[in-house]
């Protein structure tokens, strides 16, 4: 028996007791007269207490011999500890050794094994084992397995059946490029990883299964961007004989759930907003409502004047930044760096002060009056004490960089805060997207979604128009889910495959199999697919999602602990009958 209990276990009741405990040594303590040890496992610490007076000689010198990280095996008597700490569960107690037994030795380990490590990041990728031995990584998995626990409990109790999809799979366009495999047995031919598992949960509609759900991972092979991984875990779900609003209901009520299991927290019924009134409001599909600084549309306030900057713009729009009117012109000429940066990509930013007194002072005074700006404080919401921040420009391109500027004066002014929850339901996104350079449409979120009832016919006329039948559910400024209404009719699927730009024969090559089906009495069905690396670390009061998965990926979608990815010898080329060029 390597432990009677663990290391988080001993509490004063079981003083006098004899127990085994196994871990790593934490730290060690030598005074010279008496030893302590800090022995750790993934429930806790123990301290361990040898002494001159009732351990053996032997024994005490072999203590002062352990290094950390070392796999220790001791018997010990449960005692109780004369200096407590009351910072442990078990800081009443400690075990006084009688046995110890090295189970295997540790080198020294290339940080420190501590809440608070010297190791940094790629350092701690590279042993991504021994970090996972620290506090702040463990909890997060254990944190990550709770909230799916409380998935699969909440939707098995709905109904939902889980079940397993295919990972070697036909490559099909959804979006993102596919990660490849080829097959040996096949010459020239090749699997694809999935990017979701869409068609086959469809499939399992048109099969009866009604309800389904899969914890399961995706692939992208896409340019990667900070915090995102070439493979990612979805919580996948597919229900059939429903509409948009049986969806919403559904998933609404599994986010009120994990909400509430996990952190306590009663939520009332989401709110909902369109795409369009989404950007108009917040300039992006994702806004977090924890705060205000909404948008105000200045056009009819402030191109009268002589001021072409404004006058030749698409969209002239602003914000109020609360308590803002305090900056210096220093922290102001800051924030006009920080919007002309390369990644933001504003030409400038024109500015308001609403002072404490009525007043109005702005970097444009030269062409706006009182009155003007009072008008401009009136759209935005400023109150007395703000500042008003404003750009202009192309329509979508504007909004996108107020948007950014929104979000980073809130993390700058502590309003975007990790304990306060902020759902709501984004709908009625653009059934298609037009590219610019190309002048052709692609679907905004897949080929299988439906367009709202009614619209159908909008597709030959004015498919920029038509609305999808698609809705994301977004938490604190983050998209964590999103789904459709699909498509059941075989002929309506060929209709959207049309204006995608497929002809008959490349619909039929790619989605032959599924047209087959949708002959067979397919019933209505819809679903919607949750980021789980995403949603966890929300709900863990974080962003970063690589410190809620186990083994993940750097930024160049490398896995630097065992250094992939790797070539292959030219005997495994050959038998996939494959030959690199390099």
């Amino acid at each position: 028996m390597y432990r009677s209990t663990t290391c988080g276990a001993l509490r004063a009741s079981q003083i006098d007791s004899e127990v085994v405990l196994s871990g790593w040594v934490h730290k060690v303590r030598d005074k010279g007269f008496v030893v302590w040890i800090d022995l750790r496992d993934r429930y806790g610490i123990t301290q361990l207490v040898l002494d001159q007076e009732r351990t053996p000689r032997e024994l005490l010198e072999r203590s002062r011999e352990l290094g950390r990280e070392t796999v220790l095996q001791v018997k010990g008597k449960v005692i109780e500890r004369a200096s407590k700490n009351p910072n442990l569960p078990t800081g009443d107690v400690e075990v006084l050794v009688e046995e110890l037994n090295v189970l295997n030795p540790s080198v020294l380990p290339p940080f420190t094994i501590e809440d608070e490590t010297d190791g940094g990041e790629d350092l701690r990728m590279k042993y991504r084992y021994l970090d996972i031995r620290r506090n702040p990584v463990k909890n997060n998995l254990i944190f990550r397995h709770q909230v799916t626990m409380e998935v699969r409990k909440y939707l098995s109790e709905e109904g939902f059946i889980e079940v397993e999809t295919p990972y070697l799979i036909k490559s099909t366009p959804e979006g993102a490029r596919d990660f490849l495999v080829p097959s040996r047995m096949n010459e020239g031919q090749f699997y694809a990883l999935p990017q979701s598992p869409q068609t086959f949960k469809q499939l399992l509609m048109v099969g009866g299964m009604d309800k389904y759900f899969q914890i399961v991972k995706c692939f992208r092979d896409e340019d990667l961007r900070a915090d995102r991984q070439p493979e990612f875990t979805q919580i996948d779900c597919e229900m059939a004989f429903v509409e948009q609003e049986d969806i919403l209901n559904t998933f609404e009520g599994l986010t009120r759930h994990l909400l509430k299991e996990i952190h306590g927290v009663e939520s009332g019924d989401f709110p909902r907003i369109t795409f369009d009134e989404a950007m108009r409001r917040y300039g992006n599909d994702k806004p977090d409502i924890r705060f205000g600084m909404e948008f105000g549309e200045l056009n009819a306030v402030a191109q009268h004047k002589d001021f072409n900057v404004f006058n030749s713009a698409e969209l002239v729009v602003g914000i109020a930044v609360p308590g803002g009117a305090s900056y210096t012109r220093k922290e102001i000429d800051k924030l006009i760096d920080w919007v002309k940066r390369p990644q933001v990509g504003a030409k400038g930013m024109v500015y308001v002060k609403c002072n404490e007194d009525g007043t109005y002072k702005s970097s444009v005074d030269k062409f706006y009056d009182q009155d003007d700006l009072s008008k401009w404080a009136e759209v935005t919401g400023a109150q007395s004490g703000d500042l008003i921040c404003v750009l202009s420009g192309n329509t979508n391109e504007t909004r996108a960089q107020l948007s950014a500027l929104r979000m980073e004066l809130a993390e700058r002014l502590g309003l975007r805060k990790p304990d306060e929850f902020a759902p709501l339901w984004v709908i009625d996104f653009p059934l298609l997207e037009l590219d610019e350079e190309t002048g052709t449409y692609h679907a905004m979120h897949h080929p299988f979604t439906s367009p709202k009832p009614g619209q159908l016919e909008l597709l030959e006329s004015q498919p920029g128009a038509v609305k999808a039948n698609a809705y994301d559910l977004v938490l604190n400024g983050n998209e964590i889910g999103g789904g459709s209404i699909r498509i059941h009719d075989k002929e309506v699927q060929a209709t959207m495959f049309k204006h995608l730009g497929f002809t008959p024969e490349e619909a039929r090559e790619q989605f032959g199999f599924l047209m087959d089906a949708f002959q067979y009495g397919a019933p209505p069905h819809g679903g919607i697919a949750f980021g789980l690396d995403r949603l966890v670390a929300i709900l863990g009061g974080q962003e970063t999602i690589r410190d809620f998965i186990a083994f993940p990926k750097n930024n160049s979608g490398r896995d630097v602990m065992i250094d992939a990815p790797a070539h292959i010898d030219e005997e495994q080329l050959k038998e996939l009958h494959l030959k690199l060029d390099l």
